[in-house]
């Protein structure tokens, strides 16, 4: 597991309408415990992108053990967040940071759910006797995938929106990778037949791979709403975006 991030009180207090020392302390609890679940969901995208690079397949194996773990912990954070709702009828910035918690939950269970999706197609691209090396480009796109996460944890260990909101600028650099390898490995198939199979596993792990930064840009959303209580979904793209591919 990865290391166990930790947020300030302060970072957490900042704003604080309502008043009440359980309902702090019930605060702080669920704070702490979205970053531990936050380290293990790190621990468990790093152990799925590195089966995929370094074709370690052990890994694979404990990132599909990891799934009881995980749900386990979506459940308690989700169960906890209605229980503070319920019992303390939080309003103004405190509702805010509790309808923050249960979107990056969603989210970082989302995130799991692609690192078993991922070490799936490792196994059966391991166990493939027409399996080639992994493209470079592929590994580029998922280590850049698995660095916006990195940031994008870092930005909601820290409450930092300036981080936060370089996580969601970087995103379209990702969607640009992702078209790229998605072009090359249409034009292997092209070319290749007889490897469709392994090749369809590579193109299902390159969408994986990008909605995995995906989400990480959402957390990234949800740290900017947590501080500043704007919502960023669906904004225009700024003028200066590139064209989408047709492809």
């Amino acid at each position: 597991m990865g290391p166990e991030r930790q947020g300030g009180d302060s970072d957490w207090e900042d704003g604080r309408v309502s008043v009440g020392r359980s309902f702090l302390r019930d605060l702080e609890s669920l704070w702490a415990d979205v970053l531990k679940f936050a380290a293990i969901v790190e621990d468990t995208l790093d152990r799925s992108v590195h089966a995929l690079c370094d074709g370690r397949i052990e890994e694979a194996d404990e990132v599909k053990r990891q799934k009881r773990i995980v749900d386990r912990w979506e459940v308690q954070i989700e169960r906890e967040c209605v229980r503070v709702l319920a019992l303390h009828q939080p309003v103004a910035s405190d509702l805010r940071r509790v309808a923050a918690v249960l979107k990056i939950n969603g989210d970082l269970h989302r995130l799991c759910d692609l690192a078993r999706h991922i070490a799936k197609r490792v196994k059966k691209l391991s166990a493939d006797p027409r399996s080639t090396p992994i493209p470079q480009t592929l590994e580029d796109l998922g280590l850049g995938a698995l660095d916006q996460v990195h940031c994008s944890l870092d930005a909601l260990a820290r409450c930092d929106v300036a981080l936060a909101q370089s996580v969601i600028a970087a995103d379209q650099r990702i969607d640009r990778e992702y078209r790229a390898v998605q072009k090359q490995l249409k034009r292997e198939i092209a070319t290749s037949p007889e490897r469709v199979k392994n090749l369809l596993r590579l193109v299902n792990t390159a969408r994986n791979l990008e909605r995995i930064a995906d989400h990480a840009s959402k957390i990234a959303e949800a740290v900017v709403y947590l501080k500043q209580g704007e919502i960023l979904r669906h904004r225009p793209a700024p003028a200066t975006a590139p064209p989408a591919s047709s492809v």
